[in-house]
């Protein structure tokens, strides 16, 4: 959950299923998600529907002899609850930050905080941590016996997430430094 930036929230609304991505902050035991008081999304997951959250980060593409044995190695979290309503704006405050802190680190204290007004259009949903699950996978391919002979190769592609140089808005003003934070990624 630390790693990540991402979340996939899961949730039925009148009978349909929806998936929503969305950037998501962890403290302590809390999952903290966040958007427009007008979202369906936290409108129906304030109510106390069931949801179900997921994280997931891949780390190599795992090529097989066999297409069949193909697969990722990756590290995912699923975790499963209903969300409350963050009313306490101390606690929102604290939620807000993390959410930003866990895009990007070192970022809340550069930029300008929220307004009262913004505060206001803003919705902080709470889901606690207490129904989790992790999955792990890691190494090489697993062939059938009989295919290891085969002159196919086969072998982990690893995958990063890579930063590039950031780009200004062309509506900057004046010339402020990039801040060191953004050479210095998560993980």
């Amino acid at each position: 959950l630390d790693e990540g930036f991402i979340c996939h929230v899961g949730f039925v609304n009148d009978g349909q299923p929806f998936v929503i991505p969305t950037g998501y902050g962890r403290v302590g035991d809390n999952l903290y998600i966040h958007g427009s008081a007008a979202s369906r999304m936290l409108r129906t997951l304030q109510q106390g529907v069931e949801m179900c959250v997921t994280v997931t980060l891949v780390d190599g593409l795992v090529l097989a002899r066999s297409a069949f044995h193909h697969s990722m190695n990756y590290r995912s979290v699923v975790a499963f609850g209903r969300a409350t309503l963050v009313e306490d704006q101390a606690e929102k405050l604290r939620a807000l930050t993390a959410i930003s802190e866990q895009i990007v680190r070192g970022r809340w204290e550069d930029a300008r905080k929220p307004t009262a007004q913004e505060m206001k259009a803003t919705t902080v949903l709470a889901l606690p941590l207490t129904e989790v699950s992790a999955k792990i996978r890691t190494g090489p391919p697993k062939d059938d016996d009989e295919d290891y002979a085969l002159p196919i190769w086969a072998g982990v592609v690893p995958v990063k997430l890579e930063y590039k140089e950031p780009v200004p808005d062309p509506k900057l003003t004046g010339a402020p430094p990039v801040p060191e934070y953004l050479y210095k990624p998560k993980g």
